[in-house]
């Protein structure tokens, strides 16, 4: 593969902007032209040769923005390599097992042919957006749960992927 790679994420408070930048620094690693964009903000996906699209889980379900991305890009996304990742569960499920993409995710993989999709642990510390962050919180469960080791070995696994495309 010789274009550029987009990684694009639906973040709300900010911790899976993060893993969205290390996949990328990872993909960056093996040689390959990256761009990190908010999937708000991505106006189209026709420059990249390959995607990796991402974002938290809400009450079961991807981030608004990140959602939208797909609705919208739906027919570009179907026409290149599409590989998805999640990060929610707020304690180390997400490190001690595969955790399935939700039902939403999954009729997307299904309608969109992604190549793969991961769950990674989540994170909602102190001064988090919203009233529901605020109530787990308050609730004591919270906390940083990303395994970044992880997501650099699942980085690493669509970075061979790419290099064989």
């Amino acid at each position: 593969m010789t274009g550029t790679v987009l990684v694009t994420y639906g973040s709300t408070n900010g911790s899976t902007a993060q893993i969205a930048e290390s996949i990328a620094e990872v993909l960056r690693k093996d040689g390959l032209t990256v761009d990190v964009v908010p999937a708000r903000s991505v106006d189209s996906v026709a420059p990249y040769e390959a995607v990796v699209a991402g974002a938290g889980l809400y009450a079961g379900r991807w981030q608004k923005d990140a959602r939208r991305f797909l609705r919208r890009h739906r027919r570009a996304l179907a026409e290149r390599p599409l590989w998805l990742f999640s990060s929610g569960p707020l304690d180390a499920s997400a490190s001690e097992r595969d955790i399935p993409p939700v039902p939403g995710v999954k009729r997307a993989m299904v309608a969109l042919d992604a190549r793969d999709h991961v769950t990674l642990g989540g994170c909602l510390e102190e001064g988090a957006k919203g009233w529901v962050a605020r109530m787990i919180l308050r609730n004591g469960k919270g906390g940083d749960f990303r395994d970044f080791a992880a997501i650099e070995a699942w980085a690493a696994r669509v970075a061979d992927e790419m290099r064989y495309m």
